[in-house]
């Protein structure tokens, strides 16, 4: 089976995304690239490189689109979002980043920005930007077992790769179970769920991608023009 490139983060940056290409060309038997969201971004021109992901050049891999963070800004600020508009970025970064970001983007691409999806699954993994919980959800090597479980179920998957806190990381819920006690009219209950081995998978964003093998569970963790470095796994 071949292999997976998940990459996120470009933020307009066409020159970083041939980088990525290039190194794509030149890596045995991958077949599929997923851009996890932040496509754009406020700090420079992201027309250039949302024409060539709608247009990919022949002989490089055709990528697979999610929208992110900064994309959900700009599509509710722009009416795309019913009421809402862009307060997170306003209250984060102020209105000239609003601006900014508007400027970034000519009108005619936001129709196809709208209609990415939130997400793919593919075989039992889901690829997102943030979570299962919303788009700004920043997942990593810190986030509590228990929250990591949340996410994992709520989409019935036992890979979840994310994209939101920039980080390259790869966490495992190694089974076990989970005991509670309820207390009701009828008395106290017990209930044990068990848990099986899952994986939370941080892909890293901008110069640091990922490359992912369904078939063997094997994963590298690149940066832009570079070999693979090792691989980070952590236990919950």
């Amino acid at each position: 089976m071949a292999r997976w490139a998940l990459v996120s983060g470009l933020q307009g940056d066409l020159a970083l995304y041939e980088a990525i290409q290039r190194d794509l060309r030149q890596l045995a038997r991958v077949d599929t690239l997923f851009v996890l969201g932040d496509l754009i971004g406020p700090d420079r021109d992201a027309n250039a490189l949302l024409a060539r992901l709608q247009d990919p050049r022949r002989g490089e891999l055709a990528p697979q689109c999610i929208y992110g963070w900064w994309e959900e800004q700009l599509l509710a600020e722009r009416g795309y979002r019913g009421e809402r508009r862009a307060d997170p970025l306003r209250q984060q970064f102020g209105q000239a980043a609003v601006e900014a970001l508007e400027q970034a983007v000519d009108p005619g691409h936001l129709a196809w920005l709208a209609a990415l999806q939130f997400g793919f699954i593919e075989l039992d993994c889901a690829l997102l930007h943030g979570s299962s919980a919303a788009v700004d959800d920043s997942l990593g090597p810190d986030s509590s077992p228990l929250l990591l479980l949340d996410r994992l179920t709520r989409m019935d998957v036992n890979r979840l790769f994310t994209a939101r806190s920039g980080q390259q990381f790869r966490l495992e819920l190694s089974g076990g179970g989970i005991e509670s006690q309820v207390r009701d009219l009828e008395g106290q209950r017990q209930h044990q769920q068990s848990v099986p081995q899952r994986q939370v998978i941080g892909i890293g964003a901008g110069v640091r991608y990922t490359l992912y093998d369904p078939g063997s569970d094997r994963l590298d963790f690149l940066v832009a023009g570079s070999r693979p470095q090792q691989r980070a796994r952590g236990f919950a």
